[in-house]
This record gives C-alpha cells, sequence and structure tokens, in this order.
C-alpha cells in the first residue's frame, strides 16, 4: 500500500509547480507538495523543520544555488542526507547525470516534452516512493 508522501519540490519555474500541481491533482494522490523556488529557500525549509521530507524532486538550472550545488550541500549535511533525492530537469548531459549520480542522487529523470509522459514519469516516481521502505 502507498502512503501519503511528504514531497519537496525545489522548482523555481511557476509553469512547472503548476504542472506538477495539476499531474498530481489529475492522479488523485493525496502527497503533500510543498515548493521551494530555488536551492537557498529549499535550504531554509529544511533546517527549519522538525519532519524532513520524504523525497525531495530537484530542478537543476536555478538560480542562486544551482542543483548541483543544493545536491553536494544536502548529502555533505549528516542530518539531510539520508532524504532521497531526485532530479527532475530538461537537461539531458551526460556530464550532468553522471555528477549527480556520483554526488548521490537516488534518481534522475529528463522532463518529457508531452504533458502526459510527463504523468506518467511522476506517478512512476511517486509510486515507487510510496511504497518504498524509507528510513528517517
Amino acid at each position: 500500500m502507498e502512503k501519503r508522501l511528504d514531497v519537496l519540490l525545489i522548482e523555481d519555474n511557476l509553469i512547472e509547480v503548476m504542472k506538477m500541481e495539476r499531474a498530481i491533482s489529475s492522479l488523485g494522490l493525496n502527497h503533500i507538495i510543498n515548493v521551494a523556488n530555488n536551492g537557498e529557500e529549499a535550504l531554509e525549509i529544511l533546517e527549519d523543520n522538525q519532519q524532513w521530507p520524504d523525497l525531495i524532486l530537484l530542478d537543476l538550472n536555478m538560480p542562486r544555488i544551482s542543483g548541483i550545488e543544493f545536491l553536494m550541500i544536502l548529502k555533505n549535511n549528516e542530518d539531510l542526507k539520508h532524504i532521497p533525492t531526485v532530479i527532475l530537469t530538461t537537461s539531458d548531459n551526460q556530464k550532468d547525470i553522471e555528477e549527480c549520480y556520483r554526488i548521490g542522487v537516488s534518481g534522475y529523470i529528463v522532463k518529457p516534452l508531452k504533458y502526459y509522459d510527463y504523468v506518467d514519469k511522476i506517478q512512476n516516481v511517486l509510486s515507487y516512493w510510496g511504497i518504498n521502505e524509507i528510513k528517517q
């Protein structure tokens, strides 16, 4: 049985945030989606939070702190490094993919152009993490 996930979406593009919210709604999922507009905001949320998210969905191309910089900060923090983090980006650059896995990302998803393909990928990743035994 899938559990209700607390997801932190780190995304600076309002259209992408709305697309995620629409996908969650169209799938009939009751996951909690919290949004940070950049890496700095996400770090503030994580530092202030007594209960960490079950999953982080992270865009790579962001202002202030890039997704890769955020990932390095996250994975070097003893309190936060256990949080599963999946890259959700338009970048299919092989160097980005390899760097993210080297740092310790849990998955890497390239956003498809077609909305229905996007919804399918979101459903798959949330379904997996909804049944995975996440220990915090």
